[in-house]
């Protein structure tokens, strides 16, 4: 990891940390009110992403890492997916197994997995997806997942099926006892945001051995934006 990173998380840390102890000091917003005060920010060029944080405590990351699909009720965008499948279709681009041998090359491997926001594989495949493809893809976070990447008919349907599920999950992964996540665009409307935060925090809750109490902080910011403390129930 690079200086320049490490100094761009610190500086994140550190505004995250004042940004909290402000909080302390008045009344922690509810989500709704949390999102028409982020509204209010400077108006930038692009459609800012919404960040979810949950900041953890009395939780040991060494032991228990987060690595979960969460369900979102408001799709943020179509994802580009690829299909490790044999079945040519009108819904996604495929690679059957016999064009594995041209990408031999990592290079070619990386400008693959850069291409794409999501990966499945047919069970068949994913051997060679894993020899192939794998030494790319598992550090991006990328690998078609029994949980929600893999094909088994390879019909129209199944795929159509899988890509709208995809476009309704976020994934979420951490290391850190600080999961930052973005569930939403600043072009959203009110409603959708407020409901993907409260369904994605959900989804992260299920996954804490004591839930609440494991929980330090929640706060929600835009990507330019400061983040703000936010009451979840």
């Amino acid at each position: 990891m690079s200086a320049s990173v490490d100094c761009d998380n610190k500086k994140m840390a550190e505004e995250e940390k004042k940004v909290e102890t402000e909080n302390t000091e008045r009344k922690i917003m509810k989500v709704e009110n949390a999102i028409s005060e982020i509204r209010k920010g400077k108006e930038r060029k692009f459609d800012e992403s919404i960040e979810l944080i949950v900041n953890l405590k009395k939780f040991d990351m060494k032991k228990t890492q987060i690595n979960i699909f969460a369900s979102i009720p408001h799709k943020i965008k179509d994802k580009k997916i690829c299909g490790f499948i044999e079945v040519k279709n009108n819904i996604i681009d495929t690679i059957p197994k016999s064009q594995f041998p041209v990408y031999k090359d990592k290079k070619k491997v990386k400008k693959l997995v850069n291409k794409y926001d999501f990966f499945i594989a047919s069970p068949g495949n994913m051997p060679g997806v894993a020899s192939t493809f794998g030494r790319v893809l598992g550090p991006a976070g990328k690998m078609p997942s029994p949980k929600m990447g893999i094909v088994m008919q390879e019909t129209e349907k199944e795929i159509k099926d899988l890509v709208e599920k995809i476009n309704h999950v976020v994934r979420i992964q951490s290391k850190e006892p600080s999961i930052k996540i973005s569930i939403g665009k600043l072009s959203m409307g009110e409603k959708e945001i407020s409901e993907n935060v409260k369904s994605v925090y959900q989804s992260i809750l299920n996954e804490l051995p004591l839930r609440k109490d494991n929980v330090k902080s929640v706060m929600i910011k835009s990507t330019m934006g400061k983040p703000v403390k936010v009451e979840m129930e």
